[in-house]
């Protein structure tokens, strides 16, 4: 029989798959669809550790992205920002809830950026307080999950606003 704790770190290698894919794409759409998938997963990882208020937050993170796929109002931004601290509150487990409600407030506004680079630099902030949150809730795969995702956020971003562009001549 499979423990809770390996299958967890499973789902967060899943996780991780469609994590590095996200930041691939150029296409806002195409990174938020595969960031409902991890979040899902990741969500499935902390019910697994009994880490509740992260648990709840990944659900709400896939649902927020579900509705970040259709709109990018600011009402709806308060509102998901607004059930991150209910939710942040109602789970209080300490430290680990206090970063994950902080973390969850700057993918919040990420998610509803319509610009494609403030969505990744605010992403970035993000995810360097899961990588904490996930260090301290024992989870190695989560914190190697998170790194990765911060390198690949990184690797899209100098591809598509660091590097160079290429000078064309025209004879």
């Amino acid at each position: 029989m499979i423990s809770n704790f390996v299958l967890s770190q499973i789902l967060i290698g899943i996780a991780i798959c469609f994590d590095i894919l996200s930041f691939q794409f150029k296409e806002r759409k195409k990174i938020v669809a595969c960031l409902i998938v991890s979040a899902t997963f990741i969500s499935c990882h902390f019910m697994l550790l009994g880490h509740w208020t992260a648990a709840f937050l990944g659900l709400l993170a896939a649902a927020r992205f579900t509705t970040c796929l259709f709109t990018s109002s600011k009402r709806m931004m308060g509102g998901f920002i607004l059930i991150t601290f209910v939710i942040s509150t109602l789970s209080f487990e300490g430290l680990l809830s206090v970063l994950g409600c902080t973390a969850t407030v700057f993918t919040t506004v990420a998610s509803f950026s319509k610009e494609d680079k403030l969505l990744r630099q605010l992403m970035l902030v993000g995810t360097m307080i899961w990588i904490t949150h996930n260090y301290l809730a024992g989870s190695p795969a989560a914190v190697l999950m998170e790194a990765l995702f911060i390198s690949s956020n990184l690797v899209g971003y100098f591809r598509y606003y660091i590097r160079p562009k290429k000078l064309v001549l025209h004879p």
